[in-house]
């Protein structure tokens, strides 16, 4: 099964609702193997299908945090989440979507997505409609590089008086996210190692809107994403502030400074998304390949699609409609034809069926002209024909005669003497044999070697023989 995976731009908080659209969006298309069949930028309408596909969603538009959640599942979970987090939010937490990392933290706390259920919803249905069911969506930040054991393992040696002027200077940086109070270094240990990525200028989700800054000093806003551990946050900073922005958050913890490079799009001669003039005022980044970004998309296991926007591949919507539409008419064509043809074979049958009486009736009135009425023709010339044998003197295989001598034929090993009684009726031979007597079991199959049949009542002990034709 083919995967596509995409980067996502940030929601500009500027743009209302009703002005929301999505730009060219970087995307790899991945084989079922694994590997790369295509990559590049494209309208969401051009984006190639795949069996799944994997949004990296902006770090911007999140907010991680640790919360300790009830012994809830399903809808009474999710109606507990906004009561949950409601003190760390400025915004009405009904009008956010909260998603819950399936991997604990331990002592029954988790790890919480926090998203605008708007934007989150608009990018949803815009997906959908696009014809990509089965959708996933992961934080950006659970994508990036993890930090070397060697920086971890320093980290853990700081001491609690390094962590106190880290957590004063990390607090004064709040996270861009509209509506949501900063957390960052409230919630997040100073000695956790710190990787951020650049992940390209920022990207206008309304051409109309521009950032009037940008055009006078000529320097670029650019897109960062930070990782701490399992948690992260992002934000979007001029470029030549990235590296005393991060030293600021970062305190004494270590530091791992990456650059998003070879995004499918970003030609040499675009002077906003040009790598070599973001490296100009961004030192010591490390390179970090579009690709490699993508396919740590495919580890993440935090899937920030849960509840209502859960994938489900058999909801019937326009998309589906419109993609099922051929096979349902060619359906829909295949019953008509086949209740047609069973309608037009059933004719020809009657026809023969009408044809076939026609021929038997006129059978029978031809060779017994006298026959008045005719309700069954097969019948009716099978009893004319008896009684023309009985009138003739043959014998019926019905007659006494014909009975007994089947059954005398049929005895041996049984003695002739062994027989008590006899009763003809209704063309049917009842014999009694003498209690002394013992009927062997293949007595039935020596009758039906003489064309009769024989059963016995277990009630009388008699057996009842009739003609077996």
């Amino acid at each position: 099964m083919s995967t596509l995976i995409v980067l996502l731009p940030p929601r500009d908080p500027a743009v209302p609702s009703q002005e929301w659209q999505l730009p060219d969006l970087p995307f790899v298309l991945l084989d079922k193997t694994g590997r790369t069949q295509r990559a590049g930028r494209s309208a969401l309408a051009l984006l190639p299908r795949a069996g799944t596909t994997v949004l990296m969603l902006a770090a911007r538009d999140l907010l991680l945090m640790p919360a300790t959640l009830p012994p809830l599942r399903g809808p009474k979970l999710r109606q507990a989440l906004p009561n949950i987090v409601e003190d760390q939010l400025i915004q009405d937490p009904q009008t956010c979507h909260i998603a819950v990392d399936p991997q604990g933290l331990g002592e029954g706390r988790h790890l919480l997505a926090i998203v605008d259920r708007g934007w989150f919803r608009f990018i949803y249905e815009a997906f959908t409609a696009a014809g990509h069911r089965s959708l996933r969506a992961v934080p950006v930040t659970r994508c990036l590089p993890q930090a070397p054991v060697a920086e971890v393992a320093a980290g853990v040696d700081q001491t609690a008086e390094v962590r106190e002027p880290v957590m004063a200077g990390a607090a004064s940086v709040a996270t861009s996210l509209p509506g949501v109070a900063p957390v960052l270094g409230a919630q997040v240990p100073s000695v956790v190692p710190m990787v951020a990525a650049v992940l390209g200028a920022v990207v206008q989700t309304a051409p109309a809107l521009l950032v009037e800054g940008e055009i006078d000093s000529g320097v670029p806003r650019v897109e960062l994403a930070i990782a701490r551990g399992m948690q992260g946050e992002g934000f979007a900073a001029p470029a030549d502030a990235v590296n005393a922005t991060l030293a600021a958050l970062a305190g004494a913890a270590p530091v791992s400074l990456y650059m998003l490079t070879e995004v499918p799009g970003n030609e040499s001669n675009h002077a906003t998304t040009n790598p070599a003039r973001l490296a100009a005022h961004i030192h010591g980044a490390s390179p970090l390949p579009f690709e490699q970004l993508a396919r740590r998309a495919l580890e993440c296991r935090f899937d920030l699609c849960q509840f209502e926007f859960a994938s489900q591949p058999w909801r019937l919507d326009r998309a589906t409609l419109r993609r099922l539409r051929l096979p349902i008419l060619l359906a829909l064509a295949a019953l008509v034809v086949a209740i047609i043809g069973a309608n037009v074979q059933w004719l020809m049958l009657a026809r023969k069926r009408d044809a076939i009486n026609t021929q038997m009736t006129d059978l029978l009135l031809n060779t017994f002209p006298k026959t008045t009425v005719v309700l069954d023709a097969p019948g009716q010339m099978a009893r004319q024909v008896q009684q023309l044998r009985v009138a003739a003197g043959e014998l019926s295989p019905e007659d006494f005669l014909a009975l007994a001598d089947g059954l005398a034929r049929s005895l041996s090993p049984l003695p002739v003497n062994g027989i008590a009684a006899l009763d003809y009726h209704d063309h049917r031979l009842d014999v009694t044999f003498k209690p002394t007597i013992k009927v062997d079991p293949d007595f039935a199959k020596r009758l039906a070697r003489n064309g009769l049949t024989g059963a016995i009542d277990s009630s009388t002990g008699k057996w009842t023989i009739r003609n077996g034709q």
